[in-house]
């Protein structure tokens, strides 16, 4: 076991040590009271709802032997106890997690933006294990990859630094070299990836979301900007979308520190995208790749699928893989869950997806790209989440309008607000779709709807099993809904 003055030297920041901390064994490091077990080092973080101060004396009592907590914080412990006082304690908890549950594996990816994170790191984990290495990706979907015991997508997207450091431990134990990450805002703001040892880390792009949070989208970036600015070590490789407004600003940030940028996208100078053709069974891509013409084919759709796959072969190139493994590899990558996921089909033929866009700019950015490979009219189902940003109510509205024949706007999570109120404010954006506020009721009455050379997308919930109506998690997924929706009409049709 380290001791705790072993553990301390991995914080920088300034910090205040009451008690004897000389030759004290940690056994574990947590934030969570009821986590603590004898000998447990206790970070009393203050959260958006709770103030880990107060359980402060419960994780003592449980076996804490030292108790961390802000420069402000006030604390009566036993003088057995020590007590460490830091500047940033959210800081402090993923140093000392970082340090304490080791080893890591020894190639660790970040992926941040709004859209593609949870495509491009899972390309990354499938690129590598068509290479013939064990490999995992963390993130909305949990863990996937070797040694996957701990399915982190019920938590964050960026998992809390004890649960997160347990998890590349295990993975690095079983033997696990590759591990690509999901960096959420939330999860860089917070200071949760502080402890991770980066050697690669890519950026997506950039579009209005979580401002319920950050307040601002130059606040949002800012906290995106973090990966780049703080965490990635110099001498690793940035994978950065040319096509993204903030390209060059973040370019910048990492020339100054020594950081090598990969750009790509239809402006990438090192993997530039020159057409994207839909064909039957995907996308026909040409691309200069290093200066190199190639061409290749992606079995998904989704012209954006082509940006994610190509950060994945960025980062993939960036942990040592060979450009020209990874462009063998990527005409058997496979779609994730929940992203333009084929679910159904109506008995006359009309498909039916679901996606997991949430923001304004992804759902457009799917409607669009479904266009293609629709003859008859497009159609969407979607809604907006409860306490989360208002501001995206309507503006969420005006892409479908754009984009879909056929709007039906729904419930999706309204958690503790009133479900017609956040309806009515998608609505102002989409004045002529059909109010349908049951979910299961919305996708029934669309799948009716459909004819042959139509296709519906099912937006916004994506992979998830559940909705959130009130203090209630209720059971629902939205392929399964479906799948009932086309039995019912082949039934009928019978």
């Amino acid at each position: 076991m380290p001791f705790l003055t072993e553990l301390l030297a991995h914080y920088h920041g300034a910090l205040l040590i009451e008690g004897n901390a000389e030759k004290l064994p940690i056994a574990s490091v947590t934030a969570d009271s009821r986590q603590v077990t004898p000998g447990a080092l206790f970070m009393a973080i203050r959260g958006t709802h709770t103030d880990g101060t107060a359980y402060a004396m419960d994780a003592v009592e449980r076996g804490a032997v030292a108790v961390v907590c802000d420069f402000d914080g006030k604390l009566a412990l036993p003088k057995s106890v020590v007590m460490v006082k830091v500047e940033n304690a959210r800081m402090a908890h993923a140093k000392f997690a970082g340090a304490f549950y080791v080893p890591q594996p020894p190639y660790i990816t970040a992926v941040t933006g709004t859209d593609g994170k949870t495509s491009t790191v899972d390309f990354f984990r499938q690129l590598w294990q068509m290479s013939y290495e064990n490999a995992a990706s963390i993130g909305t979907l949990g863990v996937i990859g070797p040694q996957a015991e701990n399915q982190l997508g019920a938590l964050n997207t960026t998992p809390d630094p004890t649960l997160l450091h347990q998890t590349l431990r295990t993975l690095g134990a079983g033997q696990c070299k590759y591990v690509a990450i999901e960096a959420s805002s939330h999860g860089l703001d917070q200071y949760r990836l502080d402890g991770v040892n980066l050697t690669a880390a890519a950026f997506t792009n950039l579009s209005r979301d979580h401002l319920d949070y950050h307040g601002t989208l130059e606040s949002y970036f800012a906290a995106k900007l973090r990966l780049f600015a703080e965490l990635l070590p110099a001498g690793a490789t940035a994978v950065l979308n040319a096509d993204d407004a903030k390209f060059r600003r973040i370019t910048e940030v990492c020339e100054k520190r020594g950081v090598r940028v990969i750009s790509y996208g239809e402006r990438g100078k090192d993997f530039r995208v020159k057409k994207i053709t839909p064909t039957l069974t995907g996308l026909a891509v040409q691309a200069d790749i290093m200066g190199a013409s190639q061409h290749f084919m992606l079995h998904m759709i989704g012209g954006f699928q082509v940006m994610n796959a190509l950060a994945a072969l960025g980062l993939y190139t960036g942990c040592g893989g060979s450009i020209e493994e990874g462009l063998k590899h990527l005409p058997h990558l496979h779609s994730v869950p929940g992203r333009m996921d084929k679910v159904a089909s109506h008995p006359n033929g009309a498909p039916i997806f679901v996606d997991y866009a949430h923001t304004p700019a992804a759902l457009g950015n799917v409607l669009k790209t479904m266009r293609a490979h629709v003859k008859g009219k497009l159609s969407v189902v979607f809604g907006c989440g409860g306490d989360r940003d208002k501001g995206k109510r309507p503006e969420m509205g005006k892409a479908a309008s754009e984009f879909a024949d056929a709007i039906i706007v729904t419930d999706d999570n309204p958690r503790s607000e009133d479900p017609s109120q956040i309806r009515a404010e998608v609505m102002a954006g989409a004045p002529k779709a059909k109010n349908v506020g049951d979910r299961a009721e919305a996708i029934a009455f669309a799948i009716k709807s459909l004819h042959k050379d139509d296709v519906l997308l099912i937006a916004g919930k994506g992979h998830e099993k559940t909705q959130i109506v009130g203090n209630r998690t209720l059971p629902f997924d939205d392929g399964e809904v479906a799948r009932m929706a086309v039995k019912l009409c082949e039934r009928k049709a019978n």
